[in-house]
């Protein structure tokens, strides 16, 4: 919004508004300006190591409330805020409150999700955080018609709305079985909570993988250490590489950017920020339907399509601004139109695949003794490289121009490679059982197959 960027970005706002000269591609590259978007995943990046120690110790919900407890002083400070130094600072708080979120609540997902249903319920993650986005381009879209300039406050200050509807929810919260046989060792209490939860009396089979599990986790002491052994290899490579690979698709090119990119190719500032609402809703609708078949389908059939899907019309869309945007004044409506609908039929290949799987692999893939480390691991580099990502892309967009497309479509076709490869099928297994996956597959047994025949002999036993 213009008045928000002349009040804390006004060299943006200049170069927007009187530098003639600036070309199409580098208007808003301002260091401050990424400074402000990046500071909540730098904040992340070292709250989910924190995180990490909270869930491990006192369980799923003590990291979702702190996580909401910060999300609501963010809002509050970032709503107030009369200066860039309380703008940065709420957007820290925020941080650590994304810190917090990332890390437990995937995991509250897929703990208490039955194996069946588990990849719709955990992609219900990346479907609520579709949903509040295209919530928060609506807010934007209104707030923006504000008159005396002041809208951009009531987008910040309203973000304090799900905070407190999030920290609220948390203290009703049952915690999951697995973290209360990790805690407590009451058997006959996660007995219960697993008959609660699985509305049968049936629940003997579950809680025996529950208590085995439980006593390995038990035995070790340091986890972030542990998950560097070999047997654990498949996991550890899986928690650097799948939030790696999310983040160079570019979807935060467009999540974060989207109304610049839109005002770039020549939109006004109302219409890029009805473009960004547009790309929301397809987000959400495409991650709904992910929900439907991941089940069914399966996680790698839905990553090799979706890569496809988005490698394709990343290559059009960097051609076509290639062949149609300058460096100065902007492309035909026409023009716009169609860049406008192959973002949206790649943002619906992100939202099918890399979206919300991105969040559910990573949360399923771990035995429960090295679950919250993996977890951080996970969380971490998906911050690491969505700061690296959102501080460069407007220093990368005025440099590489259209090219960018070509930079991020390059790494969607070697993760589309590496899923084929590497990434076995993890659809319907119980997620105690999960490393059985690992020891079938061509590369990864290599890898952990020395342990394959002790395996077999104590799972027989």
């Amino acid at each position: 919004m213009e008045p928000f960027l002349k009040k804390f970005f006004h060299d943006v706002y200049t170069k927007m508004k009187e530098d003639k000269e600036v070309s199409n591609y580098c208007k808003f590259d301002s260091q401050l300006l990424t400074s402000f978007t990046s500071s909540l995943y730098v904040a992340g990046l070292f709250a989910t190591f924190i995180a990490s120690s909270v869930t491990r110790t006192f369980g799923r919900k003590a990291s979702i409330l702190l996580g909401g407890a910060n999300f609501l002083a963010g809002a509050a400070l970032g709503g107030a805020a009369f200066n860039i130094y309380m703008l940065i600072f709420g957007r820290v708080l925020l941080g650590v409150g994304v810190g917090f979120a990332n890390q437990a609540v995937p995991l509250y997902l897929s703990e208490m999700a039955p194996s069946k249903y588990r990849g719709g319920i955990n992609n219900s993650f990346q479907l609520s955080v579709g949903i509040g986005v295209l919530i928060a381009n609506l807010i934007n879209y209104g707030t923006e018609k504000v008159k005396g300039g002041w809208g951009w406050r009531v987008s910040l200050a309203m973000a304090a709305v799900p905070a407190f509807i999030l920290t609220l929810g948390a203290l009703f919260l049952p915690e999951t079985p697995n973290s209360l046989i990790q805690r407590t060792n009451d058997r006959e209490k996660v007995k219960r909570m697993l008959q609660r939860i699985r509305g049968t009396d049936d629940v003997q089979a579950e809680l025996d993988d529950l208590i085995v599990a439980s006593e390995t986790s038990k035995t070790i002491k340091h986890p972030f250490k542990n998950i560097l052994q070999r047997k654990y290899r498949p996991q550890f490579v899986m928690s650097v590489a799948i939030p790696f690979f999310q983040q160079v698709t570019g979807i935060n090119v467009i999540a974060f950017y989207a109304p610049i990119l839109f005002r770039t190719i020549g939109l006004g500032e109302s219409a890029a920020l009805l473009s960004a609402v547009v790309t929301g809703a397809v987000g959400i609708a495409t991650t709904a339907m992910s929900m439907l078949i991941v089940d069914k389908v399966g996680r790698r059939g839905l990553l090799i399509f979706g890569g496809i899907q988005m490698f394709v019309t990343q290559m059009i869309v960097g051609g076509l601004m290639g062949a149609k945007l300058g460096d100065h004044g902007g492309v035909s409506k026409a023009w716009a139109f169609v860049i406008l609908v192959l973002i949206c039929i790649y943002v619906a290949g992100f939202g099918l695949s890399w979206g919300p799987l991105g969040w559910l692999i990573p949360s399923e893939i771990f035995p429960l003794e090295i679950r919250s480390a993996g977890q951080s691991i996970t969380v971490a580099v998906n911050f690491l490289f969505t700061f690296l990502v959102g501080q460069t892309f407007l220093a990368m967009l005025c440099h590489f121009k259209y090219g960018i497309f070509f930079f991020f479509g390059g790494w969607v076709a070697i993760m589309t490679a590496f899923v084929y490869w590497f990434l076995p099928e993890t659809k319907n297994l119980p997620i105690e059982k999960m490393d059985k996956v690992w020891r079938e597959h061509w590369f990864w047994k290599k890898i952990v197959g020395e342990n394959v025949e002790l395996i077999i002999k104590e799972e027989a036993t």
